[in-house]
């Protein structure tokens, strides 16, 4: 059975639990894995301006809409990219991603993450001494008013975050009066973001799980790898993968495996229920493998020097978020 589950948002919208992701898709890649997707039943389609795909994901779109799917079928993401915090360009970003995708309006616009840099559309990350340069003037809160007035424009249809802490969701949703719809973070099993999933439920805010099947770190075991997962997905006689999306449903998360395979694409979009018993056994793999975060801006080639998540790696950083 194919996952067809919506979650409606605290705006009333509502965003397929199942997506597919496009990080890290290579140029030639991307479109096939798009439009096969939509062929597959993909409803949701997670972007990004920074992954450097979305003309190709455009040139996709074009061949499934309305052939296909009614452009108000598809749930379509993209984000905000760091050097286009200043208000004043925030709406000349969005304008220049609705273009790439020859789109009049997103589902769903996301500020990237909590940092703002310095940056243009020719150079959308500028380096220097060997580090991220850093814009640290432009507030989160700046930003995110300017990110929900772009709801009155008619360019988005929902406005969130990523990449957020309890902590920065506090302040702009405390400044601003809007909270967010969604906080696109990393979450799997070896990072459960257990007190931050909490945090979100009294705040109905929905969280989306970005690598979901974790990233690959030369020398460190996949969590596709895990015999709590390999055995479950044997026994069920499912893809391990689909062991992990499963879990991150469980949870309540919409959940955006990224694939360019088109078997791979159609497995992820098998509906799988763990039982009590499989959720607390993939649960459990953090207690012998350890708590892991892939995607940790300090530790970038090149650096970001600055603290986003308050964890012990970042601790020496030169810089903190300015919220407001």
């Amino acid at each position: 059975m194919s996952f067809n589950n919506t979650i409606t948002l605290n705006d009333g919208n509502k965003i397929p639990q199942i997506g597919l992701g496009t990080w890290n898709s290579a140029p030639g890649e991307v479109a096939r894995a798009v439009e096969h997707a939509v062929r597959t039943g993909y409803r949701h389609l997670d972007l990004a301006k920074i992954y450097g795909n979305q003309k190709e994901v455009g040139e996709a779109l074009k061949k499934v809409i309305p052939s296909v799917v009614k452009r108000e079928e598809l749930f379509i993401t993209s984000k905000l990219w760091n050097s286009f915090h200043k208000p004043e360009v925030v709406e000349k970003a969005l304008d220049d991603t609705l273009a790439e995708l020859g789109l009049e309006y997103l589902d769903l616009y996301l500020v990237h993450w909590p940092i703002a840099i310095t940056g243009n559309l020719d150079e959308l990350v500028q380096v220097e001494d060997g580090k991220v340069k850093l814009d640290l003037e432009t507030s989160l809160v700046d930003t995110w008013r300017a990110v929900v007035a772009l709801k009155k424009t008619g360019k988005v249809k929902s406005v969130g975050v990523s990449n957020f802490t309890e902590e920065h969701i506090e302040a702009i949703t405390a400044a601003v009066g809007e909270a967010p719809a969604v906080n696109q973070i990393e979450a799997h099993p070896l990072l459960p973001q257990d007190e931050l999933r909490e945090y979100h439920k009294k705040k109905n805010i929905h969280i989306t799980a970005y690598s979901p099947l974790g990233n690959n770190i030369q020398g460190k075991t996949k969590i596709v790898e895990y015999p709590e997962v390999t055995e479950i997905a044997k026994r069920r006689g499912v893809d391990p993968a689909q062991v992990l999306i499963a879990w991150g449903v469980r949870r309540g998360y919409s959940v955006i495996p990224k694939s360019v395979t088109p078997s791979r694409i159609e497995s992820n979009f098998q509906q799988v229920d763990l039982t009590d018993e499989e959720y607390e056994e993939v649960s459990s793999i953090i207690k012998s493998a350890g708590r892991t975060r892939f995607t940790l801006p300090y530790v970038f080639t090149p650096k970001w020097d600055i603290n986003v998540f308050g964890d012990d790696v970042e601790k020496d950083a030169t810089h903190q978020i300015k919220i407001q």
